[in-house]
């Protein structure tokens, strides 16, 4: 009888809107090897490759709170405002967010294509 091997995934996060993709290590609010640190939402973490210290870390995206889809932190993919969003989830109900962000996304609304 032929021994079949399960193999786990590769932990890889993926953005949904622009593809940047990369190898993670740990997805939560509470990074492995910190000692006090409690993010704001769950995230995709990855050890910072350009630090030797264990306790350092790069945020690479999130969920959408609103869709749930995939989204890193660059400012054209999403938007972070108590919850992370992904910039469909803005455009679409830009006008339930407060008048300082709808101005600060007005500003960069040619990158972003919110305006």
């Amino acid at each position: 009888m032929e021994e079949i091997k399960t193999e786990a995934p590769d932990k890889v996060f993926s953005c949904q809107l622009c593809s940047l993709s990369s190898p993670f290590t740990y997805f939560g609010q509470k990074p492995p090897n910190t000692r006090a640190i409690v993010l704001l939402e769950e995230c995709f973490l990855t050890k910072d490759p350009f630090c030797p210290d264990k306790e350092k870390f790069l945020i690479l995206g999130s969920n959408c709170s609103m869709c749930g889809v995939r989204v890193c932190v660059g400012a054209d993919c999403s938007l972070f405002y108590t919850q992370r969003f992904c910039i469909e989830c803005v455009r679409k109900h830009l006008d339930q967010f407060p008048q300082q962000i709808r101005a600060e996304l007005a500003k960069k609304g040619s990158k972003t294509g919110v305006s």
